[in-house]
């Protein structure tokens, strides 16, 4: 395994560890709503955002643009 694979590897798994708390936090959300009582179709309308965002954060911190802290 090369250095860079080795990074690569360790900013998927920082980038996950990252991510995780609020992917849970929005599908816990999500549970909560059905468990209230909400039609499942309106409750499910918010699962696209929540995942859309989690993929949008987990791209941000994979790839180092979190941690570019105005370098020109």
């Amino acid at each position: 395994m090369s250095a860079s694979s080795v990074e690569v590897e360790l900013d998927r798994k920082q980038a996950t560890l990252a991510v995780l708390p609020f992917l849970l936090l929005g599908l816990g959300n999500l549970v909560l709503l059905l468990g209230w009582g909400l039609k499942p179709l309106w409750a499910f309308l918010i699962l696209p955002p929540i995942l859309f965002i989690s993929v949008l954060a987990w791209i941000a911190f994979r790839t180092g643009f979190v941690r570019d802290e105005g370098e020109a």
